[in-house]
């Protein structure tokens, strides 16, 4: 399994946000790299980045930040918020970058996500409130369910799709599986399983329902998991 450690930027601090509201955010770190280099030292292989108010800003806002953390870390890292065009996603392959995150652009823009990943190791974000896919940092909710989006990359070069149900995320009251198994059947992509994660039953049912990846966010940052163990217990 792919356990992936979560850091959200806001004012280059890793934050953390409850149901994608940004007056939410609780600061856990003034320091992210700091955090990330913790998470190596227990075990992580990768690491979740998320430039909140680039997703807001429609372009990044906390390069600097995430240039720092692909600099004086190992790990393999994805990033997402804010990525619009081609010349982003070129600057943080340049910078280390593993994997970039495409999120409102692939639902505006599905054909520019596909071209991408033929040329870039790309990650397509699917965030839905009541099974509609929401963009801008989860502040719009359209009428396009997650699964019918989804189905879009059948068969495509997209690496994974990290799928979020955002009702639930932040909130410690576990993961959506279902919403996440049906994501993956639909799209017969490598799925990630993000928000609500709470505990070790989450990764039990995760593997249970055949899903190999998971963002582990507020979980760690409450102290409600003991992560190192569930790396040496879960991960590949």
């Amino acid at each position: 399994m792919q356990i992936i450690p979560a850091i959200d930027l806001k004012e280059g601090c890793a934050v953390r946000l409850s149901q994608g509201l940004m007056e939410s955010a609780k600061v856990y770190a003034e320091n992210p790299l700091e955090l990330a280099k913790h998470f190596e030292e227990i075990g992580a292989k990768y690491l979740h980045i998320v430039d909140l108010d680039g997703a807001f800003a429609g372009e990044p806002k906390n390069r600097a930040v995430i240039a720092q953390i692909c600099k004086e870390s190992k790990l393999k890292i994805e990033v997402g918020g804010g990525i619009r065009n081609e010349e982003t996603i070129q600057h943080y392959e340049d910078l280390g970058v593993e994997r970039v995150i495409l999120g409102s652009i692939a639902l505006k823009n599905p054909d520019f996500a596909l071209k991408m990943a033929e040329k870039y190791a790309i990650v397509i974000g699917i965030d839905a409130k009541d099974g509609k896919v929401a963009t801008e940092g989860w502040a719009k909710s359209g009428n396009v369910l997650a699964w019918e989006f989804a189905e879009l990359f059948k068969g495509s070069k997209v690496k994974a799709i990290i799928c979020t149900d955002i009702a639930r995320d932040g909130m410690l009251n576990g993961l959506n599986i279902d919403f996440t198994k049906k994501i993956q059947e639909k799209s017969a992509i490598f799925t990630i399983a993000s928000g609500g994660l709470s505990s070790l039953q989450d990764f039990a049912g995760l593997e249970n329902a055949g899903i190999n990846g998971v963002i582990v966010g507020k979980a760690f940052y409450e102290g409600k998991i003991n992560l190192q163990e569930i790396f040496r217990k879960f991960e590949d």
